[in-house]
């Protein structure tokens, strides 16, 4: 029987057309992404997407749409699941309490999992600027 991974991520875009993305260290290697993450189970898309944002940014999102579902296969970096995922374009609902860093991969303190955020602008976008392959596809839909 094959395993799926669903995950949920916001494209979350500022005023000064800035997208939150976010550099973390788990599993022994280290991986930017767009904030959010997997499913629980019991929980639908935007609930988890929610949920995701308060854990990870401290901040409440609202959901103005969806952006883009994994249409292509991928297998997770971490295991033998096929990976599902889905994004939203997202908007603060509260302010990001979150410290906003300008270099990759500027950890505060130590430890297995490891998490900071940065700001890019949409102008300097490039795919290679996230990890994983559904993340660059959706890079590249970003810039046009």
């Amino acid at each position: 029987m094959y395993q799926f991974n669903v995950r949920v991520y916001g494209v979350l875009i500022n005023d000064n057309q800035q997208l939150l993305i976010s550099d973390e260290h788990e599993y022994g290697m280290s991986f930017t992404k767009f904030p959010g993450g997997g499913l629980e189970y019991g929980e639908g898309l935007i609930e988890g997407l929610k949920r995701e944002f308060i854990e990870e940014c401290n901040t409440e999102v609202a959901v103005t749409g969806h952006f883009y579902t994994t249409d292509f296969f991928v297998k997770s970096a971490f295991n033998d699941s096929q990976i599902i995922s889905i994004y939203y374009k997202v908007k603060a609902v509260t302010e990001l309490d979150i410290v906003i860093k300008n270099t990759p991969f500027d950890f505060d303190g130590e430890g297995e999992v490891l998490q900071s955020f940065r700001w890019i602008k949409l102008s300097d976008l490039k795919p290679n600027d996230f990890t994983f392959p559904i993340d660059q596809h959706v890079a590249k839909l970003l810039i046009g």
